[in-house]
């Protein structure tokens, strides 16, 4: 087994089922809780899958993960988010409609039209790239999980070699017995953590 697929698989047996932190309202915190599914050996096995498909068929959800990302952030000081695909996509613009900013998609290579930049990297399971087209301003990256951080440090590097100015890091669920990422010096945002 793999050393990553070793420590996710760790990972699924110790903290199943168990919230070890969160950084949000506890109430609100209890309710997304409650709708993330687990799915064990998804999509290799050893590795337990949180699913966010139920937060996301909630309108009420939606709205309260919006809320919540709203009070962490430093929106006053962004353009726009940037959602890393394809999940990341579906937060990303929920939160650009929320707060009036705009949205920026970072996709899997050979998705957007030229000129783009490219960014290889390691994923928990093989090598991917993402791509987006280059531009200016202020954004904050946006996910829905932070596993062990290659596709966030890639989606971060992209961003400042793309011309934007990465001003936060966020992510919906943080399993933070897989990470140690910080963004500036300081800890990932994240509204639950595992």
């Amino acid at each position: 087994m793999h050393k990553t697929q070793e420590k996710l698989f760790r990972h699924k047996k110790q903290s199943t089922g168990s919230l070890l932190f969160c950084n949000s309202n506890p109430m609100n915190t209890k309710i997304l809780l409650q709708n993330i599914r687990e799915i064990a050996d998804f999509p290799q096995p050893g590795i337990l899958f949180r699913d966010i498909s139920p937060i996301l068929r909630s309108p009420e959800l939606l709205k309260t993960v919006a809320e919540e990302f709203a009070k962490k952030l430093p929106i006053d000081q962004i353009d726009a988010f940037v959602g890393i695909e394809s999940r990341g996509f579906i937060l990303a613009s929920l939160l650009a409609s929320h707060c009036g900013k705009g949205f920026i998609p970072l996709r899997k290579a050979g998705k957007l039209p030229p000129p783009l930049v490219s960014k290889s990297y390691s994923l928990e399971y093989g090598k991917a790239t993402l791509e987006m087209n280059p531009g200016k301003g202020s954004v904050v990256v946006i996910d829905d999980v932070l596993a062990t951080g290659g596709t966030l440090q890639a989606a971060v590097d992209i961003c400042q070699e793309a011309g934007y100015d990465v001003k936060q890091v966020a992510v919906l669920i943080n399993l933070t017995a897989l990470n140690k990422m910080t963004f500036q010096n300081e800890k990932i945002i994240s509204l639950i953590e595992y």
